[in-house]
């Protein structure tokens, strides 16, 4: 997270369009060769084929995860009553803006969100920025409990599945753990510079302990099973698009291969998860599914530029929407540096 913010600081929003750009124009090569690969004839017959009257839908359970999405966002800033000056639509408009950063590795480039709060509110980045890492460790816990749905579908993914889980729980155990985090911390005061970093390390603790309190951990949980749940529904209706027969069996399939091709491409950390997220589903598809390779191709690129190209959109619409409502110098100022410590401002206790 530290690092993050590092990388934020002093970027500028001309460069952050660049790296959107770059992310976008790797996605599209990413389709290219996908569509090459498949035979490009065929893949462009398919989507002649594909029944656009269904496009309304797909977007619109897409919409119903932002929403979700949403206000788990809210929830956690109401929980760590940083929400002062923050109305529901200015909450919304920040988890819009969000997203456009939702092309960066694991989507930890969501802190952006963090940096513009500060600029509304002035809540210092790193009591806010816990709540990114909050969003993504439940967003995979919802998807590791909708893959579990289907994983008798596909056994070989099975070992995967179970080092993902055993991952998450230690993960959320060490975070849970205070006596271990003053071990940590105490640790660290005794390297040199320990004394600067060390309060900041508090203060992102501080926040992320609240956030992963268990009752906290399964409320948000639960919402992100039936957000990411309304995608697979997406990505079903994507495949009936294409005239795939629909069936209870081809909704189970259709959420096992989105929520394992998301998962994967979550962990393996690149930008967007392109190319794993793609390879995966295409890869599923044909072997769950039973399509042929032009079809599996197709689904894919729909799926990903109604999900993750339009949240990008939309993020990128939301994050003009901002500067003009609160404007100031554009230039992304450098963030996680001389912040408030933790005594001075920080998160209180638990309601």
């Amino acid at each position: 997270m530290g690092r993050v913010l590092g990388i934020m600081g002093g970027m500028s929003l001309k460069h952050l369009r660049g790296k959107i750009l770059t992310a976008l124009a790797l996605g599209l090569v990413i389709m290219v060769v996908m569509g090459l690969v498949s035979d490009m004839r065929e893949v462009g017959a398919t989507f002649g084929s594909f029944r656009w009257t269904t496009l309304p839908a797909i977007l619109g359970l897409t919409v119903l995860n932002y929403v979700l999405r949403w206000l788990k966002w809210d929830y956690y800033l109401r929980r760590l009553r940083l929400g002062h000056g923050v109305n529901a639509g200015d909450s919304g408009l920040l988890f819009t803006a969000g997203m456009v950063m939702a092309v960066t590795p694991g989507k930890v480039g969501e802190v952006f969100k963090s940096y513009l709060l500060r600029r509304i509110n002035g809540t210092p980045v790193s009591v806010s920025a816990p709540i990114v890492l909050a969003e993504r460790l439940t967003d995979g816990l919802g998807m590791l409990l909708l893959m579990a749905l289907g994983l008798t579908l596909y056994p070989p993914a099975r070992p995967g599945f179970v080092a993902m889980v055993v991952l998450s729980g230690l993960g959320i155990a060490v975070l849970q753990s205070r006596p271990l985090f003053e071990r940590l911390l105490g640790w660290l005061e005794q390297l040199p510079l320990g004394s600067k970093v060390a309060p900041k390390a508090k203060a992102i603790y501080t926040s992320t302990r609240q956030l992963l309190e268990w009752r906290v951990l399964l409320i948000s949980t639960l919402l992100s099973v039936v957000s990411w749940g309304f995608e697979c529904i997406a990505f079903y209706y994507v495949l009936t698009g294409l005239q795939v027969e629909g069936t209870w069996l081809l909704l189970l399939q259709a959420t096992f291969i989105f929520a394992a091709s998301t998962l994967f491409g979550l962990v393996s950390f690149l930008p967007g998860g392109l190319g794993t997220s793609e390879i995966t589903s295409v890869g599923l598809l044909m072997v769950l599914v039973g399509t042929d390779s032009s079809v599996a191709t197709t689904a894919t690129i729909l799926i990903r530029f109604c999900t993750l190209w339009f949240g990008v959109s939309l993020g990128i619409v939301a994050l003009a929407w901002f500067g003009r409502r609160y404007r100031g110098d554009e230039r992304v100022e450098p963030v996680g540096v001389a912040l408030p410590t933790p005594d001075s401002q920080s998160p209180t206790s638990d309601s």
